[in-house]
């Protein structure tokens, strides 16, 4: 792992959290719908900016880490969902849905300054 990529590490730590949001919506809650795609989009956005990292061409950087940007924004609306829902308390939810939007916030900066060196 490229430990010194901010982003990087960051989508790491956000996916392993977001594994174990899922382990508990499944054990304690008996949720499997919304917590099955809550965990696809969450551990998506750290693969797709992993695969930027070994990118062909900046087009190939800009389109994963594109990519990567739409899965954070849907990662947040299934946080909503679940915290809206109360299979998220409050407490859990908000903390991964900050980081969520602290991921974007980061993608989207990547992705505006990629596309001006283009």
């Amino acid at each position: 792992m490229n430990s010194e990529n901010p982003v990087v590490k960051k989508s790491f730590q956000f996916a392993v959290r977001i594994i174990r949001c899922y382990q508990h919506l499944c054990q304690s809650k008996k949720e499997f719908v919304l917590s099955k795609q809550l965990l696809r989009s969450g551990t998506s956005i750290g693969a797709n900016i992993r695969e930027a990292q070994e990118a062909q061409s900046k087009k190939d950087f800009l389109s994963k880490m594109g990519i990567a940007l739409k899965e954070a924004s849907e990662t947040c609306y299934w946080l909503e969902l679940l915290m809206v829902t109360d299979y998220l308390t409050s407490d859990e939810g908000k903390s991964l849905y900050s980081d969520s939007v602290e991921l974007r916030k980061m993608l989207s900066s990547i992705v505006k300054s990629t596309k001006e060196k283009i």
